[in-house]
């Protein structure tokens, strides 16, 4: 401590560790650290200052050792996301190639809005050793870096030149994590050099600061506008995204729609909103949807969305609604609540959801409407229970997510991503409790599974230890990111892995047939460079990283396979093969805007693109 009794001397890496290490928040009654610690591979542009820091606040501020840069991101999104944003993790990399590894990881949050702090080494401030181990060289700008690409996919970004500089900079970088307007990953550039630097830190700096998240209220005269066109309404619907778990706003969101006879359907991010079972889930909306929720989609008149950014999966690419559709979008973004001429209500989900439905006072939507969604949410029911029954046809993704459905516990969480997985746990996965399903869709990123899977068990074991983190993954992404099986072996954080083996990139190849392409470099025996198609043991690969595994050869085998997985004391894998051809669920989808060629001298092709464009006049633009 310096003789002055207000300040204290630290490096610029241990000031930041120890500010963190003193920064709160409440969550259910129970004050905990809002950083609930990080993932971190040591390099030469860390380990020396960084590295000493983090040590020292090892039991306050627990660093998990990854095995990949990217992955160690994808799991620090699962964890904010498991933990409803209230909560982050850090990530730190050396400089150069580890530090570049997290940028589609910092991607993958600022798509899904995600807290998620990076610490990463940088190059020496004074340059004196130039040019250094890892650097880029950019002739006519010494300044520019690799750490620059971070500023495209990061909410705050700075680089740290001088140690006084954190003491404004990292109170703002956890304001802009924790707001839920502007939520998203926030990344420093740490000098090598300055890392070490010291700097006479006033003590103040350090004392213990309790944070909350945000609630603000929306703006009386949009409630009043909101109010007057929900009142015209005949055939109202709400579309409920992933902002309203974030609100913690499930109850309001449930309690609207039962006062006021409002249908609700559910985005990807927003799956598990409501419980399977609620008579006013209609199902999922979209590419991956449900013919319930589509079908009203199509006739409604006033379209109230709550906490969703309207992707195209969501709305169809635009041609899901009625063109004459109203919307009304609440939304704590105010860029996300004014899209497609919305209306907006620029507000906290929770507080705009009860001001609202004050406001509406008796208002209530015809019963014939509600009916006829109730209705037709009973066919899908019926569609969906035959397209998991074990047996049905050959091996399919359906099949496996009906058996997990029916064996799992209502509190286990559910993590998949990318590829045909989110689509098939979208239409088929029926919701047993409030917010446990994580369908990493917003960046639509290939090997989150695993990696997402350990970081949501890591949230998991702080509240719910005894429940299970149950992963879906397909082989391609299983082999593009697979070594954090061996991380939660390490860190004794139980998974259940359910590797689906379709033979490739199955459900890409499915695109390009629909676009009336040839099967071609998708499925691994359609690599016209391969000259030996070899079948992977992933029962073999999970053994030889720690894990308990085995492999099936239908849903009757799964089921019995699962059983075991759950008993199990640790990782548990199962493989099966699917059909790449015959195992996807058909119904249940809107039209999704892909580029097709408008000249080619295939002939399929051509046909392809005619009929994709077909479904282009239903499309909105933009109002």
């Amino acid at each position: 401590m310096n003789s002055q009794s207000d300040t204290v001397s630290l490096t610029t890496a241990q000031a930041i560790i120890r500010y963190l290490a003193n920064q709160f928040i409440v969550i259910d009654g129970v004050e905990q650290r809002v950083c609930g610690g990080g993932f971190g591979i040591f390099g030469h542009g860390n380990v020396p200052c960084l590295g000493e820091a983090l040590y020292e606040h090892r039991e306050q501020l627990p660093l998990y050792r990854g095995q990949n840069e990217q992955s160690m991101g994808f799991a620090a999104a699962a964890f904010a996301k498991a933990k409803l944003r209230q909560k982050f993790m850090f990530c730190t990399a050396s400089a150069g190639p580890g530090t570049t590894n997290l940028l589609t990881a910092a991607a993958l949050a600022h798509a899904n809005r995600l807290p998620m702090l990076l610490l990463c080494g940088d190059g020496f401030l004074t340059r004196l050793p130039d040019p250094v181990l890892q650097q880029l060289e950019h002739y006519t700008n010494p300044g520019l870096g690799v750490n620059d690409a971070f500023k495209a996919v990061t909410r705050y970004w700075d680089r740290i030149t001088h140690p006084a500089q954190i003491i404004q900079s990292l109170p703002n970088a956890l304001a802009t994590m924790l707001d839920p307007a502007d939520c998203g990953p926030a990344f420093f550039g740490l000098p090598q050099d300055v890392q070490g630097w010291s700097y006479d830190y006033p003590l103040a700096f350090f004392e213990k600061k309790l944070h909350r998240i945000r609630r603000s209220p929306a703006d009386a005269r949009e409630i009043s506008d909101a109010v007057n066109l929900l009142k015209s309404a005949e055939r109202p619907m709400i579309i409920a995204g992933g902002g309203v778990q974030y609100s913690l706003a499930t109850d309001e969101l449930a309690a609207f729609a039962k006062t006021h006879n409002i249908p609700v359907v559910e985005t990807i991010a927003g799956r598990a909103n409501l419980l399977a079972d609620d008579p006013y889930n209609i199902g999922p909306i979209g590419v991956t949807g449900s013919n319930s929720a589509n079908h009203i989609a199509s006739k409604a008149d006033v379209i109230v969305a709550v906490g969703t950014r309207l992707q195209d999966f969501t709305t169809g690419s635009w041609t899901a609604f009625d063109k004459k559709a109203q919307f009304i979008s609440i939304n704590a973004a105010r860029h996300d609540a004014g899209k497609h001429k919305s209306l907006p209500v620029v507000g906290d989900a929770k507080l705009a959801m009860t001001c609202l439905s004050k406001e509406l006072d008796a208002y209530a939507a015809p019963e014939n409407w509600l009916g006829e969604a109730q209705s037709e949410r009973k066919q899908w029911d019926e569609y969906v229970s035959g397209n998991v029954r074990p047996g049905n046809r050959p091996n399919s993704y359906a099949q496996a997510i009906g058996v997990v459905n029916d064996l799992c516990d209502s509190r286990d969480r559910v993590v998949t991503a990318a590829g045909g997985l989110p689509a098939e746990v979208t239409a088929n996965w029926r919701t047993l409790d409030i917010g446990t399903v994580d369908v990493e869709f917003g960046f639509s990123c290939m090997g989150y599974e695993i990696a997402g899977g350990w970081g949501s068990r890591i949230a998991q074991c702080e509240t719910e230890p005894d429940k299970d983190t149950i992963v879906l993954v397909g082989d391609g992404s299983y082999l593009l990111m697979n070594s954090d099986i061996y991380s939660s072996v390490l860190t004794n954080k139980k998974l259940i892995i359910l590797v689906l083996d379709n033979g490739g990139f199955a459900v890409i190849n499915k695109l390009q047939k629909n676009t009336g392409n040839a099967s071609y470099n998708n499925l691994i025996e359609d690599c016209n460079l391969v000259t030996e198609p070899y079948v992977i043991d992933f029962e073999a690969h999970a053994h030889s990283m720690g894990a308990n595994a085995e492999s099936v050869s239908n849903s009757f085998e799964l089921a019995e396979a699962f059983k075991r997985a759950k008993a199990s004391s640790k990782t548990y894998v199962i493989s099966m093969q699917v059909d790449p051809h015959d195992g996807w669920t058909e119904e249940g989808h809107a039209w999704w805007e892909v580029g097709t060629p408008h000249v080619t001298d295939n002939e399929s092709v051509r046909e392809a693109h005619i009929e994709w464009e077909s479904s282009r006049s239903k499309q909105r633009k933009g109002i």
